[in-house]
């Protein structure tokens, strides 16, 4: 079997998704969490985890720890994959799939991030309404797994009136 056979392109009428990898870091009884820029276009000012696009030829795993280690610095331990999730953005034709972890981190210390502040904070006391939307759903979920416990498969969607609507598997 070749590449022609995985049938690429043939889809080009399909819905197709572009990749992002997600994680949180925690570190004791904390999580990392990165409140975007001004300069950011999408969530300046919310609080987010660390992550972005999934390069080609990478897998999701590696594409967490490297979003890790290029926006804090970390090398991190632990990496653990926690939700699936599609987004559909209201794009007939393309939408998002991302893929949220948990992870550890050793130490605090954490390097300067071009896109935005990174900030170390209490699990059991987040600002939930400086999040981004979907977080106070999502990740009290994320963090309340244990080994062992089944993935988290989530679709995202909006509204009439563009509100994000989120259902679980």
């Amino acid at each position: 079997m070749g590449s022609s056979d995985q049938g690429v392109g043939a889809a080009k009428d399909r819905y197709t998704v572009i990749p992002r990898a997600l994680c949180f870091v925690q570190h004791g009884e904390e999580v990392l969490l990165l409140r975007g820029g001004p300069h950011k276009r999408l969530w300046a000012g919310k609080l987010n985890g660390v992550g972005g696009h999934i390069e080609r030829g990478e897998d999701p795993a590696t594409a967490a720890r490297r979003e890790v280690r290029e926006e804090t610095g970390l090398e991190v331990t632990g990496l653990r994959l926690a939700a699936v999730v599609q987004v559909d953005a209201g794009d007939p034709g393309t939408g998002v799939l991302f893929f949220v972890f948990t992870a550890r981190a050793a130490t605090r210390e954490v390097g300067p991030c071009p896109d935005g502040d990174l900030l170390w904070l209490p699990v059991n006391r987040l600002p939930w309404e400086e999040m981004v939307e979907d977080l106070p759903v999502l990740l009290p979920r994320v963090l309340a797994l244990v080994p062992g416990d089944e993935r988290l498969f989530a679709a995202y969607r909006y509204d009439e009136q563009d509100r994000l609507v989120i259902s679980f598997a």
